[in-house]
């Protein structure tokens, strides 16, 4: 049994990763936080360590001083301010520790293009990120490409640890606006899954230098019919083409708006072109090779009809 650390492991996808670690019963779990949260460790079970990433030095002792054979990184990969993201200083830590010998890094979803960083700040920091593994000495590391998270459209009836965030089709309000012709296929895995085969993979004897998941393959056309099948009804319909968007016109979705008043409207709708273009261009529809589903045959993941299903499906 290794003893494994999860940094920013206290929510979103990180909680997802502490959380199948646990069931998995194959590892000693520590999580990593900024700040110390006795509620949430009570919950969970295992210890969370309070460490101050700027100081490089204090991380490496408590990675010794615990005894962590492999760090898994979910540290929120856009932070404020425009500061590099603390990964960058996890893997000098990591790379430094006498006792760390593995590291996955914070990169989920998918593969990162210089051209990206120009669209969405996150990207930027993720090829930061990068070059300070490339850079690690003594230190095995890979990067976990899943896709798109498929968690948006199963919220509220799916849980999922990722706030709510309305894309191309808008399932509580019957409308959809399909970036594309809606037929470019985009790779998706529910973050339920992601945590087990990231839990999955440390039995892994020599990791690659990228892992890759892929538990479905739809269009947004297919997205939009398993939609509509589930609810019994024909949604409002749109479509932008690639021309627009890429000159900024974005069709307004009702869900979104709630979304206002944590980002303001103008960077949120930023952020869903860079997405549609991507969804249009094929970015999400990358070359997979062997995935960690098919080294992990006995993990079922959720499919999207199964998701939209188990979400929406009238009784």
């Amino acid at each position: 049994m290794g003893v494994v650390a999860v940094a920013g492991g206290t929510g979103n996808i990180g909680r997802t990763i502490v959380e199948a670690l646990i069931a998995s019963k194959k590892h000693k779990t520590l999580v990593f936080s900024r700040k110390p949260n006795p509620d949430l460790e009570k919950e969970l079970g295992v210890p969370i360590i309070s460490v101050d990433y700027d100081n490089i030095k204090a991380v490496t002792e408590t990675l010794e001083q615990n005894n962590v054979d492999t760090v898994i990184s979910a540290i929120k990969m856009m932070p404020k301010g425009g500061v590099d993201p603390k990964e960058i200083q996890l893997i000098q830590a990591a790379d430094l520790s006498k006792t760390t010998k593995r590291m996955i890094s914070s990169h989920y979803g998918h593969p990162h293009a210089e051209a990206h960083a120009e669209q969405l700040p996150s990207d930027i920091f993720k090829q930061k990120a990068l070059e300070a593994l490339k850079a690690a000495k003594d230190l095995e590391t890979t990067r976990i490409l899943n896709g798109q998270f498929m968690d948006f459209w199963g919220m509220p009836g799916v849980k999922s640890p990722l706030a709510p965030f309305t894309m191309a089709i808008d399932i509580a309000n019957d409308t959809a606006a399909i970036p594309g012709d809606g037929n470019t296929p985009v790779i998706m895995t529910h973050t339920s899954d992601v945590g087990k085969y990231v839990a999955a993979s440390l039995d892994l004897e020599k990791w690659e230098p990228i892992h890759y998941i892929a538990s479905d393959k739809v269009t947004f056309n297919q997205l939009l019919s398993y939609a509509e099948e589930a609810k019994g009804k024909k949604f409002s319909v749109t479509y932008d083409s690639l021309e627009n968007l890429k000159q900024g016109h974005l069709t307004e979705l009702p869900g979104q708006t709630a979304t206002y008043s944590q980002i303001p409207k103008e960077v949120l709708q930023k952020i869903l072109i860079s997405f549609n273009i991507w969804y249009a261009t094929g970015v999400f529809n990358y070359e997979v090779g062997t995935t960690l589903n098919d080294k992990f045959p006995d993990i079922k993941p959720l499919t999207a009809k199964e998701l939209i299903d188990r979400a929406w499906k009238k009784v």
